[in-house]
């Protein structure tokens, strides 16, 4: 009962959350789509928040609490569209599932416009900027980190884990706080590594422990210090939990892992991810419900300005 009260609460909250405005940009001469949710003070934190595969931004807006969360912390937001609902990221096709955007694409150029353009306007503090997205576009943040992490504070990428190719495309001229979250029976992105169980799965993703020791190594963490935690069990009626683990890492350069035991390809959340929940469990595992994944990741991103 507590657990839906509080869902409640929190749609009435996203009711009363300020209308976001539908815009444009142009991109090398393609007109790029995205939604901005702006608070009244400006310049604020900006966070960008990139919908997966067969999405739209405005997926992100309905089916998670960013938009809520935005209005209680005052921060702005901003949901891209992805051409042909998916993103250029930095892996080859064969480690694409599905339908891609258009050849040439270039989603990098795309998101360093938009930022660039909300922070030449006022709308964005140029120092507290952040990209976090889910499936396609947690590879995406992934290469947004790795290509531009001039524009970023930190990052966070949700059920995506790093391949050879976009491995070996990275290299930052800085590290950056990056929070990767991913569920243990993903079907999709396998949380060992490989390819996953579902036929639309493709092959090659390394596993979640090599993903995160990427990263720690790229920001100078120790490689042998982490500290694990387990969260409550909020939502026994999930059947899954979170566990919270944390890496020795200089000031500043953090590297923090949700694993989401027991959990699919879906964002841990008070809001249903889709419109057929029992269809998506059938399709892409449970979702978690101890934890909301856009409330753990604005918490991480608030630390580092």
């Amino acid at each position: 009962m507590r657990r839906w009260t509080h869902i409640w609460a929190l749609l009435a909250g996203l009711a009363a959350a300020p209308a976001a405005s539908a815009e444009t940009i142009d991109v090398n001469g393609v007109m790029r789509s995205y939604t901005a949710q702006l608070p009244a003070k400006r310049p604020a934190p900006l966070v960008i928040v990139l919908h997966g595969k067969t999405q739209r931004g405005a997926d992100m807006i309905t089916r998670t609490a960013w938009p809520l969360i935005a209005k209680r912390d005052g921060f702005s937001v901003a949901y891209p569209d992805g051409l042909n609902n998916a993103w250029a990221d930095a892996r080859p096709e064969e480690r694409r599932a599905g339908r891609g955007p258009p050849e040439g694409t270039d989603d990098v150029a795309f998101i360093t416009r938009l930022v660039e353009k909300l922070v030449a306007d006022g709308t964005a503090d140029g120092r507290r900027v952040y990209v976090t997205g889910i499936s396609n576009g947690g590879a995406m943040t992934m290469t947004l980190v790795c290509a531009r992490p001039d524009l970023f504070a930190a990052g966070a990428s949700v059920i995506m884990n790093l391949t050879d190719e976009s491995a070996a495309a990275c290299h930052p001229s800085r590290g950056l706080p990056m929070l990767i979250m991913n569920g243990t029976v993903d079907p999709l992105i396998p949380y060992e590594g490989g390819r996953g169980s579902s036929y639309f799965a493709a092959d090659g993703f390394w596993p979640t422990s090599k993903t995160v020791a990427f990263w720690r190594k790229l920001n100078g963490c120790d490689a042998n210090d982490a500290t694990t935690a387990d969260l409550p069990d909020k939502n026994p009626a999930d059947q899954s939990t979170v566990t919270r683990i944390t890496s020795r890492c200089p000031i500043g350069h953090d590297v923090l892992l949700y694993r989401v035991n027991n959990g699919g390809h879906r964002m841990p959340g008070l809001f249903p991810d889709a419109h057929f929940p029992k269809l998506a469990a059938g399709l892409l595992g449970p979702q978690n419900g101890d934890i909301d994944g856009a409330e753990a990741i604005w918490t991480f991103f608030s630390q580092f300005p």
